[in-house]
């Protein structure tokens, strides 16, 4: 499980663990000929009942090797080929920026009295914050105004501080007793994160690349792709229909010259936003979506890092048509206040889905710290989920909420954050008590894959590149 505690106030997760439990293991049955030394540097990527064929590379220490047509007896071999994600990109030891001593940022500081004036005028605001958060206001240096935007979060970080604060706080103080986490992180390794260059396919350039094949007759058309021996699949095949890896090991699938893992009992769907039909044709209902928008914000725009859709373009996602009755649907949302009012006033209401609760996703270093100062006005160590059911029938609902705990207004998500951007914590372990057993999962905008769940995103395989792993061999 990923959940390493569980208090009142949340769950300290460890993100690291979860993956590598998620059985990145190839099994190889093969034909051992006795007394041979063979060439194992290919493996296939089948089932564990799968035979491959190996070439003699050395004499037998009993004999020549085996000339063609020559009858030999051979021994049935099982080799496990496993993979770990790698430690260095969960190896955050400091954080990204320190909080910078108290009065050295009253230095140069023109506009503090307004702005404490301005505050003081919320009466729902506690005042003693805001003394307390413009003793570290990062942009007191500008001669500027703050924007409404700013205003509104900053009131909004106000709301929820204390929250984030303590829950983090005890959940931490879990961690360092159970040795989790470590105070002394002077011995821990400093490794850089490194992402080898090479990585990746360009993949949201090849789903762009889709559109100009043929058109895909749907009555000739295979709706689900389910992997076998074979690693190699036309690109066609992959972009136009669900893939599905239904056995209990996992996969490999070689797109344009690149490798991908694929966990046991999971499935992925490789398009952008306008190529969702083949989802749609799965036939699929869905108890849990999880959705993880590319908002559009400045910094995105300036990095060109990837694309990013419209609030209009969000809107269109077929989640009424994917989601089961009841169906659990939590949005990730950015700390930008018109997003999240977006969100809870237009996008749920658009898709019959009532909001229930705001989560905070909190990141910490592994000795217990903030990533960024709490504070901060450029970037928070926390990230917003919103959770909201779908409006269905009434009956129906009361039925599917049986022997399921109603979701509570406030939770924290507290993990040790992936160094590459945008890798999600897991959440099938801190909803397992809101939704029922064996239930279907589908996230959108997804880029890795999860056993048990359907994933969909233009780069749905980015994060399961083999490059972001290392590989142990057993037998």
């Amino acid at each position: 499980m990923s959940v390493v505690h569980r208090l009142t106030a949340g769950w300290l997760v460890d993100h690291l663990s979860f993956i590598n439990q998620c059985g990145y293991e190839i099994c190889d049955s093969f034909a051992y000929p006795g007394g041979v030394t063979l060439d194992t540097s290919v493996i296939s990527t089948g089932d564990c009942h799968a035979t491959s064929t190996f070439a003699a590379t050395s004499s037998s220490r009993d004999g020549p090797i085996p000339g063609p047509g020559d009858v030999i007896e051979t021994e049935s071999r099982t080799a496990k080929t496993r993979y770990m994600f790698r430690e260095e990109f969960f190896d955050v030891s400091k954080p990204h920026i320190a909080a910078a001593p108290e009065e050295q940022l009253w230095q140069g500081c023109t506009e503090v009295c307004v702005v404490i004036l301005f505050l003081s005028s919320w009466s729902n605001v506690d005042f003693f914050f805001f003394f307390h958060c413009l003793l570290i206001l990062q942009k007191c240096k500008r001669k500027c105004v703050f924007n409404q935007g700013e205003l509104d979060a900053l009131e909004y970080h106000s709301k929820v501080r204390n929250l984030i604060w303590e829950g983090t706080l005890h959940l931490v103080q879990e961690g360092l007793k159970s040795g989790f986490l470590h105070r002394n992180t002077a011995e821990l390794s400093c490794r850089k994160n490194v992402v080898p260059g090479h990585i990746g396919c360009g993949l949201a350039e090849l789903c762009e690349m889709a559109k100009q094949f043929p058109a895909v007759n749907e009555s000739d058309h295979q709706a689900v792709h389910v992997l076998d021996d074979e690693t190699s699949i036309p690109e066609q095949d992959l972009l136009s229909c669900v893939t599905e890896n239904s056995s209990n090991s996992a996969k490999i699938v070689v797109l344009m010259g690149q490798k991908y893992l694929v966990p046991p009992k999971s499935s992925f769907l490789l398009s952008d936003i306008s190529c969702l039909q083949p989802l749609l044709s799965y036939k699929k209902k869905y108890d849990i979506i999880v959705i993880d928008p590319p908002w559009e914000n400045k910094s995105v725009k300036r990095s060109n890092r990837y694309s990013h859709l419209s609030s209009w373009q969000i809107k269109q996602i077929p989640v009424p048509a994917l989601a089961a009755p009841n169906c659990l649907v939590v949005t990730w949302v950015t700390n930008r206040q018109k997003h999240l009012r977006f969100v809870k006033d237009e996008l749920y209401p658009y898709w019959s889905v009532k909001t229930l609760a705001e989560w905070h996703w909190v990141k910490i270093t592994r000795a217990g710290e903030f990533v960024l100062p709490l504070d901060s006005l450029h970037k928070k160590p926390y990230e917003v989920l919103v959770l909201g059911r779908v409006q269905g029938d009434v009956k129906e609902t009361l039925r599917k909420s049986e022997d399921v705990l109603p979701i509570p207004e406030h939770k924290l998500i507290v993990s040790i954050p992936c160094s590459l951007h945008s890798h999600k914590p897991p959440l099938t372990g801190v909803l397992a008590d809101f939704i029922k057993t064996d239930v279907e999962c589908l996230e959108l905008f997804a880029r890795n894959l999860q056993p048990g769940w359907t994933s969909w995103g233009n780069e749905v395989l980015k994060f399961q590149h083999v490059d972001y792993f290392t590989l142990l061999q057993n037998e």
